[in-house]
């Protein structure tokens, strides 16, 4: 009984990650391509252009991996204090907390006698981990962790963000934005894409959204670009 358990909760938590991973890579590529496509509106130096892409892709990539530290580590301490006000309660109150996990087999389906000798059984193997599961949703043995998930953020950024930046800086001055444009688009359906199919969302309308995002993004930052590049030249 427990294996399939585990095994939903571990393919749950991978996709959870790869959603996260891919909404990363989406955000490097979307808000990178904007800076570029603004500076590149303003300029054709290829050194400007780097100068400001580098710096778009470190401090998106840091603040991305500060951002989600934060968030995981805020959501760590919420959970060990769950857990540890759920201690309490199994040392101090036992019988009440199995009669409450028995209560809450018996809402899932099972008949009165079937959910107590579970619960029972469940408690004497490991009862944190056996009411954690039902009654907060919390696997004790397996919280995340904030550094693997800065980490993965500030990964899964970068390589959303070297798209543009290595697209704007290869082609040619007088096609860069165009094509650009045109790989930052098909990156932007494709990350579209795989995330409404991990989330089981109808894929149209997701990549129909994030490329309308992406190109309203860079359209506005190369206007901006253009008009203060003529400006203060």
């Amino acid at each position: 009984m427990s294996e399939p358990a585990e095994h939903t909760s571990g393919l749950s938590q991978r996709l959870s990650w790869l959603r996260a991973a891919v909404l990363g890579a989406n955000d490097g590529i979307v808000s990178t391509a904007g800076i570029v496509v603004g500076v590149a509106g303003a300029t054709t130096d290829r050194g400007a252009i780097l100068v400001a892409g580098v710096a778009a892709v470190v401090a998106g990539a840091l603040s991305m991996a500060a951002g989600e530290y934060v968030s995981v580590s805020t959501q760590r301490d919420s959970e060990r204090a769950l857990l540890r006000t759920e201690e309490r309660e199994l040392r101090e109150e036992p019988e009440h907390e199995l009669e409450e996990l028995a209560a809450m087999y018996v809402e899932r389906g099972l008949d009165d006698d079937l959910a107590h000798r579970v619960a029972r059984q469940l408690t004497d193997h490991d009862a944190l981990a056996a009411h954690a599961e039902v009654e907060l949703g919390i696997d004790p043995a397996d919280l995340t962790s904030p550094w693997r998930a800065a980490v993965a953020s500030m990964v899964a950024f970068t390589l959303g963000a070297l798209l543009p930046l290595l697209t704007i800086l290869l082609v040619p001055a007088g096609g860069r934005v165009v094509v650009t444009v045109v790989a930052v688009a098909a990156a932007l359906a494709a990350t579209g894409f795989t995330s409404a199919r991990l989330g089981y969302a109808p894929p149209g309308r997701a990549v129909l959204r994030n490329v309308s995002g992406g190109l309203l993004a860079m359209g506005v930052t190369y206007a901006v670009g253009s008009v203060l590049g003529t400006r203060v030249g």
